[in-house]
């Protein structure tokens, strides 16, 4: 890739090696002023690792780097952030006993007199806020924001840098369609004011809304760099996967066998109230509305997360009492978190020991592990959910996202569970790995399970679900047939106009 001369930004020929893996091979990128940059692939294309190289997290092992005319090779995000280069990362890393403004401005907090000024933390604290629309208080402990506030703590910090160059890594992860619209105009002004940004995500209806130029890595070398005008969807799949994904949402009609699951009346006051539903065998219940409607909460109900005030939980008609994750087991019931890598995974376990994590003492006789038995249980689950991993002792800190979430799925499923609960099951994953777990989802049903399944995105919603519950704080809000989905139903009663069955 020449440089171009009307980018101020030019990575040239970076490599990065990890033990036993090449990151990346030779790959090049270039960033002009006031452009939106989408870099995408497939997770472990190496998209982040290249990020991480600008922003001074990873040494790279050859290539050049340079801003402005001037070679640089930043030793930290420091050195990053002086020069002008800042980061929104995918993982976020709040300290929990801090608050918004002491997170935002940690190690550069404003002085008077040799002490913290508060006061004025907090102000510009509240204008970083503003321009995101949040009236978020800046003294309130982050251990109390959800998970797409804290986002928007990580995006005010980044912010907050006056950056020439903003790295934003999934920044719509976890945030609302009114805070996406929020934080896309923040975009158009930084444009306008002539800062560059690198934007990675896997949203391909974003991607093609806010970038200008699109650069496609696979397997840690680079593929393409076109105008985002160039290309239509399918052509990015085809460039990102190797090949094409003609079905994206591989839903087949199924026979809905007898009732498996069924709440009535259950709540938590505060949290949510009067939740109906049902859930037949072989049915993909879905379960949409905004974020903060409560959805999360009434699954971390049912799992045993949280405890009901209100309301009864039924399996195979028979009332259950479910006071802690371990009834809800015993019960049948497995629940797939939304955030794997704080609540699903133990990142520094291997793939074997995440998945047999619950099988311990069925994998026990006499006190003693049957090692055989174990490896049998873990190979099986890794090739029935085809996981790439080099191995079973594998550390999952070093698989993709979509296979970490395969570990997951596959650890509940050694349960042989009577409903499946799936909370953002493709959160943050490449496009080929969630056509892989929608054919997962599909297969679950096929075998007579009852899958739950909480997801954001409204395609996958109207892709996989049977129904779909909607929910607006804290209430549902109505029940959708198949036949009847479309955005604008969903968002109807997401924004709380009621309407359909329960």
């Amino acid at each position: 890739m020449e440089e171009k001369p009307d980018e101020f930004l030019h990575m040239e020929g970076i490599n990065k090696s990890f033990p036993g893996v090449v990151a990346l091979n030779d790959v090049s990128f270039g960033l002009k002023r006031g452009e939106v940059h989408v870099l995408i692939g497939e997770n472990g294309a190496g998209k982040s690792t290249l990020m991480k190289i600008l922003a001074g997290l990873y040494r790279k092992d050859g290539g050049s780097i340079t801003l402005d005319g001037k070679t640089l090779d930043f030793m930290s995000p420091r050195e990053a952030i002086r020069n002008g280069v800042a980061m929104i990362h995918q993982e976020l890393t709040p300290i929990p006993d801090m608050s918004v403004a002491e997170n935002i401005f940690i190690g550069r907090e404003p002085l008077r007199l040799g002490l913290i000024h508060k006061k004025e933390m907090a102000r510009r604290t509240r204008e970083l806020l503003k321009m995101l629309d949040s009236d978020m208080d800046p003294s309130t402990p982050m251990r109390r924001l959800s998970v797409a506030e804290m986002q928007m703590v990580e995006i005010s910090k980044a912010l907050s840098y006056e950056p020439r160059v903003i790295i934003m890594d999934e920044p719509t992860s976890a945030i609302t369609e009114e805070e996406v619209e929020n934080l896309f105009k923040v975009i158009l002004k930084l444009k306008e004011a002539g800062t560059g940004i690198v934007y990675i995500s896997h949203k391909l209806n974003e991607i093609f809304r806010i970038g200008d130029r699109i650069t496609v890595l696979r397997d840690g070398m680079k593929v393409a760099t076109r105008n985002a005008s160039e290309l239509d969807r399918n052509e990015l799949i085809s460039l990102m996967v190797g090949r094409e994904i003609t079905d994206v949402f591989p839903k087949r009609d199924v026979p809905i066998g007898a009732e498996v699951l069924s709440v009535r009346g259950l709540g938590i006051k505060g949290v949510f109230a009067d939740i109906n539903f049902t859930v037949r065998s072989g049915e993909i219940f879905g379960i949409a509305g905004l974020m903060g409607a409560g959805r999360t909460e009434v699954v971390e109900t049912i799992a045993g997360l949280r405890k009901a005030e209100a309301g009864t939980i039924s399996v195979n008609g028979k009332q259950v009492v479910i006071s802690s994750p371990r009834d809800s087991i015993r019960e049948g019931i497995s629940l797939v978190s939304e955030d794997r890598k704080k609540i699903g995974l133990n990142l520094k376990g291997s793939v074997k020991e995440n998945m047999t994590i619950l099988q311990l003492r069925r994998l026990s006789r006499f006190g003693v592990m049957q090692k055989r038995r174990e490896c049998e249980l873990v190979d099986g689950q890794i090739e029935k959910l085809r996981i790439r991993t080099p191995d079973r002792n594998r550390k999952t800190m070093f698989l993709s996202g979509g296979n970490q979430q395969k570990v997951v799925i596959a650890k509940w499923l050694l349960n042989s569970p009577k409903v499946l609960i799936l909370d953002e099951p493709t959160r943050g994953i490449d496009v080929g790995a969630k056509a892989e777990i929608h054919k997962l989802i599909v297969d679950f049903a096929e075998k007579g399970m009852a899958v739950v399944m909480i997801s954001s995105e409204l395609p996958e919603v109207m892709g996989m679900a049977d129904r779909v519950l909607v929910m607006h704080e804290g209430r549902a809000f109505g029940c959708l047939d198949r036949a009847d989905l479309s955005q604008e139903a969903i968002m109807r009663l997401a924004t709380g106009h009621a309407g359909g069955k329960v």
